[in-house]
């Protein structure tokens, strides 16, 4: 007579290396992911008083396409700082930096480099 064996018990899967592959992948993406290094600029906020406005205005736009213009005139930022000093050569009177539309990069470009050439009191406004 043929003799068949027993058949098997069916196995339940085992969860532990699943369990274990998750916690590794999730260790790794909180070591890999970067905390509290997001970048802040200063801005002063207040209100100015007439005797604080400039003889000379120094306005810089930037509109949508990344155009920059000094007083209306096109420049480019390398001429920027040059011409913002030949404007007014005290580096503490206020630059007004206007935004239309521009990116938030490209604004905190233009910052960037007029705080580099020694500008101390930029004014943005909307």
């Amino acid at each position: 007579m043929l003799s068949l064996a027993e058949p098997r018990r069916a196995r339940r899967p085992n969860l532990t290396p699943m369990i274990d592959v998750v916690f590794l992948l999730l260790v790794f993406f909180m070591l890999a992911s970067r905390f509290g290094t997001d970048r802040t600029l200063p801005l002063a906020t207040g209100a100015g008083t007439a005797s604080e406005t400039p003889a000379v205005l120094r306005l810089v736009e930037l509109d949508a396409g990344g155009g920059l213009r000094l007083n209306g005139r096109p420049i480019t930022t390398a001429e920027l700082a040059p011409a913002l000093t030949e404007l007014s050569p005290d580096p503490a009177a206020p630059v007004v930096l206007r935004g239309k539309g521009a990116a938030l990069q490209a604004l905190v470009t233009v910052l960037d480099s007029l705080e580099a050439a020694g500008f101390s009191r930029l004014v943005l406004v909307e």
